[in-house]
């Protein structure tokens, strides 16, 4: 928020004698102080900060009660301040973006220059296609080979038998061990779980009916927007689609959130991990152009979009944006590309919170929510780190200088 340097408000004396106006005008200057932190202009925050300071002062018939409500108050303000992102964040959130480089290392789809519409990825894999196996699919669940027809239908009914587990690798004596996290079998053990027929995620090689954020007018203050943003699929005859996309926006509230109906026949609601049921997708009508409609009307280009390994969404969406934030590349995984960390781990491990403990599957508004906290609580870390280095530093040039030229308390320190 840039400051307008306006005049603080004051408590006019003429409000009462039961609590003393020295100790509201103290309480009011800490409420703006937090105020500031979350609202667009000045003006707003002194107003919120006068409302909350004089209904603390109504509810109190003396000063202890106010003393009591007023802390209460402040917290509440400290929490909103915290969990919202704030002007200020929002330009320093411009040092996480990803370059052009890593969308493209990172498989984020790209426009085509050749063809309007269409997307490319970079560093995928050519696949070559076996004359009489183009109807030949591997089931991305199981590994399974089949076969299917040419609406996408599996030919033959075939259960497929997989671990919906990550494989963990872990220390044991005399070595390494590596088992599935759903069963804790080890690798090439058969599946734990069963559906009635093999998959295909697919979207990587469905790259036509792309659309692409533009440009619009700023506002005053410069800032694009910034966004969390998740989606949930399901597997259709065709493979993975968009079934629900929630957005959230800086100060935390979700603004867009709607189940999308897929335009091929679901054969798997992927429920453990989607939350979507079929009964979700019974009374939907939204498809994905009206989606793309209206998340080309929320967005711009220069609008800031924060998620968790967020081509997977984009690519659901079929959108392209360049502007993004990755919490799967702003927090690494240690071993390196091409492990990645769980957003539940991200979160308890940061924020000591348990996400994803549903077991009716994910919800899209924790998830987006999720990412925009992380982020929130990155750009105040950073910001410690990098006060605790100046001040380190200044110390040291301090301490370069003539004892003469320290300040007063230092020159009374030992010369070691």
């Amino acid at each position: 928020m840039k400051s307008t340097s306006l005049r603080r408000p004051i408590i006019p004396s003429e409000f009462g004698p039961k609590v003393p106006t020295n100790v509201r005008q103290r309480y009011l200057d800490t409420f703006i102080d937090e105020c500031v932190k979350f609202c667009p202009s000045e003006d707003e925050a002194f107003q919120m900060a006068v409302d909350e300071e004089k209904l603390v002062y109504d509810r109190s018939s003396s000063k202890n009660i106010y003393l009591n409500v007023a802390v209460n108050t402040l917290k509440k303000l400290r929490g909103k301040s915290s969990s919202c992102l704030s002007p200020a964040y929002s330009t320093k959130l411009k040092s996480y973006l990803m370059t052009e480089e890593q969308l493209q290392e990172h498989g984020y789809p790209r426009s085509d220059p050749e063809v309007s519409g269409r997307a490319i990825i970079h560093n995928l894999p050519e696949k070559k296609v076996v004359p009489d196996r183009e109807y030949y699919c591997i089931c991305c669940r199981c590994g399974a080979e089949y076969r299917i027809s040419v609406n996408g239908s599996c030919v033959r009914k075939e259960e497929c038998c997989y671990h919906w587990g990550r494989l963990r690798r872990h220390k044991v004596a005399g070595g390494w061990e590596t088992n599935y996290s759903c069963c804790a079998s080890a690798v090439g053990a058969p599946g734990c779980q069963s559906a009635k027929q093999h998959v295909q995620d697919n979207r990587k090689e469905s790259l036509d009916g792309f659309v692409s954020t533009f440009s619009k007018p700023l506002p005053p203050d410069g800032n694009g927007g910034v966004f969390a943003l998740d989606c949930e699929m399901c597997y259709t005859k065709q493979g993975l689609e968009l079934t629900r996309v929630t957005v959230i926006n800086s100060e935390m509230k979700v603004i867009y959130d709607t189940f999308v109906k897929p335009e091929s026949k679901v054969v798997d609601y992927n429920t453990r991990f989607s939350g979507v049921t079929e009964e979700d997708l019974e009374s939907a009508t939204i498809t994905l152009r009206d989606v793309q409609a209206v998340l080309l009307s929320m967005f711009r280009a220069e609008s800031i979009l924060i998620g968790h390994s967020l081509e997977s969404d984009l690519l659901a969406l079929k959108l392209l944006h360049s502007s993004v934030v990755d919490t799967a590349i702003v927090f690494p995984h240690r071993l390196g590309l091409p492990y990645k960390r769980a957003l539940k781990n991200l979160m308890a491990d940061y924020l000591k919170r348990i996400i994803q403990d549903n077991v009716e599957g994910h919800d899209s508004s924790e998830d987006a929510s999720a990412c925009m906290e992380l982020m929130i609580w990155k750009i105040k870390e950073d910001a410690k780190v990098k006060s605790l280095l100046t001040k380190a530093v200044e110390t040291h040039t301090c301490f370069s200088l003539a004892p003469s030229l320290w300040p007063p308390m230092w020159r009374l320190l030992p010369i070691l």
